[in-house]
This record gives C-alpha cells, sequence and structure tokens, in this order.
C-alpha cells in the first residue's frame, strides 16, 4: 500500500512539472495583408514587410505595451492615398495575448484607401454592466 501512495505522489509531482511548460503566457501579432500592396508595420524598433495575400506572425513577443505604425505601397495610377482604422497605435500585450491587424485596400477612381481592423484575444469586460460589447 504504501508503494501506490508513493508512485501515485511521485505521479501527481511529476504531472505539476509537466504542465508547468504551458505556452500560455507566449504572446503573438499577427499581420494578415489582403491588401492589393505591400504594407510595411514599424513594430518595436523593426520594419516588418508583409506582400499582398500573405500572413506573418510575430512569436514570443514580451508583456508590454507597443507602438506601431503602418505605412504601404500603391499602385500606379494612383492620385490620391489614404488610410482608415487601425493603421496605427498602440497593442497591449498580456500573458497569451494573440493580437490580428487585418489589411485590406480599395482602389476608386484614382484613390486608394488601405484599410485595418484589429482584434485580440484579450477579455475586454471592464466588469461592470455598461459594456455594449458583452451581455
Amino acid at each position: 500500500m504504501k508503494q501506490i501512495l508513493a508512485i501515485i505522489a511521485f505521479l501527481a509531482i511529476g504531472m505539476s512539472f509537466l504542465t508547468g511548460c504551458d505556452n500560455s503566457d507566449l504572446n503573438s501579432l499577427t499581420l494578415k495583408n489582403a491588401a492589393s500592396n505591400k504594407i510595411y508595420i514599424n513594430f518595436r524598433g523593426s520594419l516588418i514587410g508583409v506582400e499582398p495575400n500573405e500572413t506573418m506572425v510575430l512569436k514570443d513577443i514580451d508583456r508590454g505595451t507597443y507602438a506601431y505604425e503602418t505605412t504601404f505601397e500603391v499602385p500606379a495610377g494612383t492620385t490620391t492615398a489614404k488610410s482608415e482604422g487601425a493603421v496605427s497605435g498602440q497593442v497591449t500585450l498580456d500573458a497569451g495575448t494573440k493580437i490580428l491587424i487585418h489589411y485590406s485596400s480599395i482602389f476608386t477612381d484614382g484613390t486608394y484607401t488601405l484599410g485595418a481592423t484589429i482584434s485580440s484575444s484579450d477579455d475586454i469586460s471592464s466588469g461592470n454592466d455598461d459594456n455594449p460589447v458583452l451581455p
């Protein structure tokens, strides 16, 4: 009986070490370029280029708040270029945060418009009853 208890205790301790290697505190930033031209993201002191119809995943980012800025190429024949949405700003990464910035574009009558939306895996509820997103 003592041997069984010793084995159970050993397994319980061993399992706690194995589950301690959880990657839930690793953060990532995904940049998906559905725009017609190449985009460039200035993030953490690096300029990251993402070709059209490609996705770039930046992994293992430390916790913190980081600023980013997007610049972009325009197609031939563009007379006016503008951007809308989350093309620049700040991202806050806590333990296990996954952020997606999705880029798209429209080219109409010589005007090229780059748009971006951002989403995060973090819970945005504030704990009060006036949250318009969550019940």
